[in-house]
Parts: C-alpha cells; structure tokens; sequence
C-alpha cells in the first residue's frame, strides 16, 4: 500500500467565496485504496465538485445517495466529484468503510492535517466547492435544501448544487453562488491553553457520562460516540454549537408545567463546564482524575430479555418511496402464553435501523375480554377483529426509550393475546430487509397496579391550506360507542407521549376534574417530529374517577415550516409522513384489586 499521506500544496490567500481564483493543487491518498489522488488528474474536467464528509454526520449521511447520483449524472457532462474528510476523529478505515457501506463512486480522500479544509476554508459536512476549468471557485455551499438541523422534506426545494453545475456550460450566471450549509462543523483542534484549569479527566467526563452517553455509545441513537477523550474531543466544535444553542440533549417540555423524571435538561453548571473546556483547547488531565467508566448495557437496553418476540419473516423495503407512500404493515405474533403475564420491560428493535422509522407493539386481548381497557377508536386494521380494546406494550421511534416500568407496576399480557407490530417503513435510497422483534422482562412478584397505554386523539380534522396555526383538541380517554367518557376509575397517570407529523407546532395537555378544577400536566412550546419523546412523571399523577384528559395542539400548514411538504393542500388524519395525527398517547395504572 502507498503511503497514508502525501500533500503538496500551491495556494493563493485566503478564499472569501465564489467566483475566486484557486489556484490549489493537492494530492491525498483514497480512504479505500491508499492511492494517491491529485486535483490535477483531472484537469481535463469541465469541473470538479469538492464535498466535505465525514462518517458520523447524521446530515452529512442522508446526502449520500444523493452525491452518488449526482456523481454519476454529471459525469456524462465531464464533471468529477471528490469527496475529502478532513475530521480528527475518523480514521482513514473509517472513511473507507463509510464509502463502501454507502457505494460511493468517486475518489474518498483523507485529509488528516485539515489542509484542504483550511486551505477552502469549509467548515461544515457535507459543505460543496464547485472548481471550475481554470480553478474559479463558482459555487460553495449546501448540496440542496432537502435536509436540515430540524426538517426532512421529501424532496429539495432549491437545487443548489445541481443548478450550479447546469449553468458551466452554457457561461449563465449562478443564481446562488455562496449557500448556508446545514450539517456537523468540521473541527479543528487547537492546542491545549497553558492557563487552562478544565480537564477532560476531572470535569467533562462526568458530564458527558450524565447527559451525553445514554445516546452517544454505540448502538444507539446518536451519530457517534462520546465514551473516550478523543472521540470529545474531534466533536469538540459540535459539542460546543449544539450545547450553546441547547439543541443538545434533546428536551422540549415547558419546566414550568410538571416535573419528569427523564428530564434531559442539562443544568448551566455542566453547560458551563463543556463550554469553558472547549475553549481552553480541550485539555485531557490526568488519567487518575477520571470517574469510573459507566457500565452501559450492551444489546438490549432492558437488560436481557426473558422473551424474544420476532417477525416470521423478512420484510423487502424497497429503495424509493412509490408514489402514496408505505402503507404501515402489521405482523400478528401468537403469544401462546397459557398463562397471563405481567411485563415490567419491553423494547422493540428495528432490523433494519436505517429504514424503520416506527415500530409500535400492541397487545391485543382475547376476544370479549374483560380488561379494564377503554374501547376506543380502532387502533389496528379490521383484518385484526379482535382489536377494538388493543393497547400499547411498548414501541420504538427516534427519540423514544424502551419501557421500563416503576417497581410493582406492570402491563399485562393475557392468556391466549396476541401481540400485533406495526410497522413505518421509510425508503433511504437503498433496498434493505426487515425482521423486528421485541425483547419482554416479567415481573417477578405479583405487581400493584397494572399499566394501561391509551390514545387521547381527535382524527375528525382539516387543516387549511397555509394555515399557520390551526388549533386541534382531543379529550378522552374516549370510548369508542359513547365518545370522550373520562376515567372509569381512579387512575395515576405515568407519562404522556404527544405525537404529530411535520406539521405539528405545539401540544398541551390538562387535567379537566369532576368539580371542574382545570390543571396544566405537559406543555410542549416546540413540538420536533424528529424527537417522539415520552415525558415520564417523576411522581405518578394521581387523578380521581371522573377526570377528564383535554389536549391542545396547533399545526403550522404554512410555507414558513420547513417540514411541509405542500402547504397549497388542506391536510387530514393520515397515516403517512405527509398526512397528519393527532394524539396525545397516555400511560396510566389502576390500582390491582
């Protein structure tokens, strides 16, 4: 293999944007080959297209079926794309495996001493530099509009990069050529300061272990991995943009309105401690400072299962989305449990993680059972008669966490239910197969109060076209015969789980009591598709027989969301992405007789 790195560099200062000269040559080794690749191979090109990459970017990896095909698309038109990591934290195996696992048809590049990115002055993944024939700088910016911080459209609305390359040809203006680019700084370690009294070792650790970890370990929801000091210290730059803009750790609920025991909020102390690391040049410290590493569960995040439910068979998602969407499939699971079952954790998993959106577990009694669960609308298809009292045993979405019950509390599983999943499948330009399953933990004593999961929802709505904030209210719990009946009996209420598509605004939920007495339980101001959050009591909310659930919510159906797929059309209750829910999901417990 030829050496890992070999550079030459011939620059002019320092590039402020496009339409300036470039007069930059480099030669790095390819990530998969260790061959050397130079910018003047290809001086024969019409252009070449520059992408920033990284390996972790959750942006940065939604775009790489789209650089693949434009990569192949242009070429026809004697255009070449190289893509270039210049990130500390990605090996150069890495970034071979990234541009194997993803079929990338260009040149991957390591970057190891941030040359190239310091030399074009990119700072982000995956930011774009079309060099035209002569080494203009014409275009650099975002590839398109279609992925964002908060939003996924189902396809751009601007072009970016595309339009830019079509106007080489024909020598017409670029309508945009400098762009804001969305996606994960690229960082630039910088030695530690001799004043600087925060290190990894005695301070950021512990931090990270509190409020990071939980998702940035492997397996889990976040892009990469924080367990070590080097992995925080190449996303250093990250961590700084996304603490100080609090978009990180992930919590939307009003601390006005109730107190929850999975609250993700990280107190200004940490923040300031991450904050004042980071800009004393990340020192390590001493290794004898250092909190014991955090003894994470591997596998499954319940522990291990004393049950293993999977699909009988594979599911084929398809590469692309047809045209209405996947409609949600449903697997039906006999339990054959002779006896009833108290279940005190489940988790749901994806075989396919990169394609499944949603996984929901319903526990479907016998027919004519006697559960003390309301008959409320259908949550199931009619191919699933016996469905009209199912309710939720557990579920998985991006952001949600496994059930994980407090002690003598438990759902039930009956003698002779079934145990139905329904799945959302979302194309990612790849064809993948599926085989979920669901892991249970039962009790080992007898519980106190079984736990009941109910949907509090209104499907009876149209939201206008452009409308910015059309308000929708459900109460419940509802039975499906006589409508929204309030609680039969006292109840604790556990958690509340709203839940929209990429419309949704904003959520609220109250307590309506028998005298009339009206109490704010959750408040959600900005509600985040991306982020289906369970918002878990830290005490049980005890409400008394009677008790009615009311919930607000507001969808913004105008052109200003960025998640809207088409803002000209009224918008009802639907199943798909585009169409729209409204359900505010409930966790109570009934006290065992």
């Amino acid at each position: 293999m030829k050496p890992l790195l070999a550079i030459v560099f011939f620059f002019v200062p320092i590039i402020a944007g496009a339409g300036e000269k470039a007069a930059v040559a480099f030669n790095l080794p390819d990530a998969r080959t260790g061959t050397p690749v130079a910018l003047a191979d290809y001086k024969d090109r019409k252009a070449v297209v520059v992408v920033f990459t990284g390996t972790a970017c959750p942006i940065n990896t939604l775009y790489a079926p789209t650089l693949a095909r434009l990569s192949k698309e242009y070429a026809k038109k004697g255009v070449q794309f190289i893509a270039i990591n210049s990130n500390k934290v990605d090996s150069a195996s890495d970034v071979a495996e990234f541009a194997r696992r993803h079929e990338l048809p260009f040149p991957v590049l390591k970057d190891s001493r941030n040359k190239v990115a310091d030399l074009l002055e990119a700072t982000r993944t995956p930011e774009a530099f079309v060099i035209a024939a002569g080494g203009n700088i014409v275009y650099r910016g975002r590839i398109d509009d279609q992925f964002g911080y908060d939003f996924r459209r189902a396809q751009p609305t601007a072009n970016d990069l595309a339009s830019a390359l079509d106007a080489l040809p024909a020598a017409k203006p670029i309508p945009h050529p400098k762009t804001e680019v969305a996606g994960c700084l690229i960082t630039r370690v910088a030695p530690p300061k001799a004043e600087a009294t925060v290190t990894y070792t005695r301070d950021v650790a512990l931090v990270l272990q509190k409020h990071c970890q939980e998702c940035h370990r492997p397996g889990q929801i976040g892009p990469f991995s924080l367990l070590n000091f080097e992995q925080a210290e190449g996303w250093s730059a990250m961590i700084r943009e996304v603490v100080t803009e609090q978009r990180m750790p992930p919590w939307f609920a009003d601390a006005k309105i109730g107190h929850f025991r999975n609250d993700r909020t990280m107190p200004a102390k940490d923040r300031a401690t991450l904050l004042a690391w980071i800009d004393q040049g990340c020192p390590k410290g001493d290794d004898k400072d250092a909190p014991p590493a955090v003894s994470w569960p591997e596998g499954w995040r319940i522990g291990k299962p004393d049950v293993i439910f999977t699909m009988k068979d594979e599911y084929p998602v398809p590469a692309t989305m047809p045209k209405n969407g996947i409609a949600y499939q449903y697997f039906v699971i006999d339990t054959n449990f002779t006896e009833d079952k108290w279940v005190e954790r489940a988790e749901a998993r994806a075989g396919a993680t990169e394609v499944v959106h949603h996984i929901i577990a319903f526990i479907v009694p016998p027919r004519n059972s006697a559960e003390p669960i309301p008959a409320g609308p259908p949550l199931l298809p009619p191919f699933i008669p016996e469905s009209k009292k199912a309710t939720v045993l557990c579920g998985t979405a991006p952001g949600d966490m496994p059930t994980i019950l407090r002690p003598g509390y438990a759902k039930k599983v009956p003698k002779g239910a079934k145990i139905v999943l329904q799945l959302h499948y979302t194309p990612n330009g790849k064809p993948y197969k599926d085989r979920s399953q669901i892991g249970l933990i039962f009790t080992k004593e007898p519980p106190t109060h079984q736990v009941i999961t109910v949907p509090i929802l209104e499907f009876r709505f149209a939201i206008p076209e452009k409308a910015g904030h059309h308000r929708v209210e459900s109460r419940g719990p509802y039975d499906f015969d006589k409508g929204p009946m309030g609680f039969q009996q006292d109840v604790e209420i556990l958690s509340f789980m709203p839940h929209m598509h990429l419309r949704g605004k904003d959520f609220f939920v109250e307590a309506i009591y028998p005298d009339g007495t009206i109490e704010p339980l959750l408040s959600i101001p900005r509600f985040n598709f991306n982020w289906q959050t369970s918002y878990r009591f830290e005490v049980p909310k005890k409400l008394p027989k009677g008790t009615v659930l009311h919930c607000v919510a507001h969808f913004d159906n105008s052109e200003k969301n960025p998640n809207n797929p088409d803002p000209t059309k009224a918008v009802r209750w639907g199943d798909q992405t585009w169409q729209e829910m409204m359900i505010g999901w409930t966790d109570y417990a009934v006290e065992r007789k």
